[in-house]
């Protein structure tokens, strides 16, 4: 009977190393993962319907859709259905993320945010350029360098006519926060 009580002690002993051990292991399993998604992956597993709370450099926080994802970019949806893209490296803080994080094409992850100014440049729109101080420019995009985007100012209710720029300011893509089509 001794002998019995011993053996059953010993396989509860190896039970419980062993799960410990698996314990043990799902944990570092689970930090290397971690580890491995970025704030890129997060932002693309948001669905579009559940909101978020963000802060932007010289924006301000506010709550928000997640529209689309780019490499170092982002398109809220704010309420009334403004759109702004925002870079990466303005955003401040994020809150009300989803867990969970889906594998991600690559060929969104190389769309850049220069493409997609210049996607605005090309439809002429209207738009309100913020830098990370707070400081707002309003114009059109007239042209997007490598790292850089040139704004030619002018009132939004105005069209963009010669006779309406005000002046031609260069934003360098480290400076911008964010823009908004108007």
């Amino acid at each position: 009977m001794r002998w019995e009580r011993l053996f059953a002690d010993l396989e509860a002993v190896l039970a419980a190393e062993a799960d410990r051990e698996l314990d043990a292991e799902v944990a570092d399993r689970t930090r290397r993962e971690r580890a491995l998604v970025g704030l890129h992956e997060r932002l693309s597993a948001q669905p579009h319907e559940l909101p978020v709370t963000v802060r932007i450099a010289g924006v301000g926080t506010f709550g928000a859709r997640v529209s689309d994802v780019g490499a170092d970019w982002v398109l809220l949806v704010r309420p009334v259905e403004r759109r702004l893209l925002v870079a990466f490296p303005a955003l401040r803080q994020v809150s009300g993320l989803i867990g969970r994080v889906p594998e991600t094409s690559k060929v969104a992850k190389a769309f850049g945010i220069g493409a997609a100014l210049r996607a605005v440049s090309r439809d002429r729109a209207a738009v309100t350029v913020c830098d990370i101080d707070g400081t707002t420019v309003t114009g059109t995009i007239d042209g997007v360098g490598q790292d850089c985007l040139e704004v030619a100012e002018h009132p939004l209710d105005l069209p963009r006519r010669p006779e309406h720029v005000t002046d031609v300011r260069v934003v360098p893509f480290a400076a911008l926060a964010a823009v908004q089509r108007e």
